[in-house]
């Protein structure tokens, strides 16, 4: 409380002397013990990183190759990443990064999509059509215009293909949920419109292809990518990105692995990983 200054007329008063309080026992005996103060809900709630590290570490140590996810519950705004480091190339989970290149130039351009862009941005996505992709990548400007997109969606980690090669751009867990995060936020250099376009095309991706993080529970927009690496002796990099609703929480989640001795042995990692994240991170935002 600020202290209050008296205006003073001139003339010094001394100062009365204080009276003397009597000491007493009873009162002090009686006095209520003070409330304890609780530690603030967002002190508390990071406890439950260690021990979600430790399961992580438990199950991968048995696992060949390298995996890293992220996860942010939009809620709360808890989130986890475990793996921080890693770098994977995309595979097919870079159509999402080039339709959103897509839309933002469209934007620029104050445009809507011509009906050819409509159909690849679809197959891209959907059912993963690469050909798509590829006259999509040549249409944003390839490596710099999606360089130049991901600078205004903020994503910091990733670095586009070479030439042609849009499957061999590398990036991380973090950049990934950047990513979902330029989908869902009011905040993002995308349009409502355009947030609301890739999300309908991610919840309506082809049945085989819908496995990875929907493995979280409850409804889903997603998207996968797969790839044998010849550099990795032919083992697999699977990737997988999504939002998942489930029990009125949200949650943004990217996994990324490589090494994979086989696809179904990385979408069985990609999908228990994300189980796991999904309910230390819920259980974590009720307390």
């Amino acid at each position: 409380m600020p202290l209050t200054l008296l205006a003073s007329s001139g003339v010094h008063q001394p100062t009365p002397a204080p009276m003397p309080i009597p000491f007493s026992p009873v009162a002090i005996a009686s006095a209520p013990e003070p409330a304890p103060v609780k530690e603030p809900a967002q002190k508390r709630r990071p406890s439950y990183r260690k021990g979600l590290t430790r399961s992580l570490d438990r199950y991968l140590d048995d696992l060949p190759g390298d995996l890293s996810v992220q996860v942010r519950e939009l809620s709360s705004g808890l989130s986890y990443t475990y793996n921080r480091s890693l770098r994977t190339a995309t595979a097919s989970i870079v159509k999402v990064n080039i339709v959103a290149a897509l839309l933002l130039r469209a934007q620029r351009e104050r445009r809507g999509l011509t009906g050819w862009e409509k159909r690849a941005a679809a197959q891209a996505i959907k059912i993963s059509d690469n050909d798509a992709a590829s006259r999509l990548w040549a249409a944003i400007g390839g490596a710099s215009g999606l360089a130049a997109a991901n600078r205004r969606l903020g994503l910091r980690d990733t670095r586009p293909g070479p030439g042609g090669a849009w499957g061999s751009t590398t990036t991380s867990a973090t950049d990934q949920v950047r990513l979902l995060n330029a989908l869902v936020s009011v905040k993002s250099p995308l349009s409502p419109k355009h947030r609301r376009y890739v999300l309908e095309l991610m919840a309506d991706v082809t049945p085989e292809q819908s496995w990875g993080v929907s493995a979280a529970g409850g409804r889903a927009e997603v998207k996968n990518g797969w790839l044998p690496r010849q550099r990795d002796g032919g083992r697999w990099t699977v990737n997988s990105i999504g939002r998942v609703r489930e029990r009125g929480r949200t949650y943004l989640i990217a996994v990324i692995s490589r090494r994979h001795r086989s696809l179904g042995a990385g979408t069985k990692a990609v999908e228990h990983v994300s189980k796991l994240v999904a309910k230390a991170i819920g259980k974590a935002a009720k307390k």
